[in-house]
């Protein structure tokens, strides 16, 4: 006797765990553009000493 066609298993395990991963990998910042985009309020932070540093050596004061 053969099982009746509702007799069967679901096979929901693989795709569900791969289209929750996509979409939490896609609802966050990747760790690389995460950094890059603090990295450049790092520089920021000590930016006006450097400037004036380059102003200096514009106007000819090398002291």
């Amino acid at each position: 006797m053969t099982r009746h066609i509702a007799d069967r298993q679901h096979e929901t395990g693989a795709g569900r765990i791969r289209n929750f991963t996509r979409q939490d990998r896609e609802a966050t910042i990747h760790p690389a553009i995460q950094r890059l985009l603090t990295r450049r309020k790092q520089e920021d932070a000590g930016g006006g000493r450097r400037m004036a540093e380059f102003l200096r050596i514009e106007r000819g004061q090398n002291a």
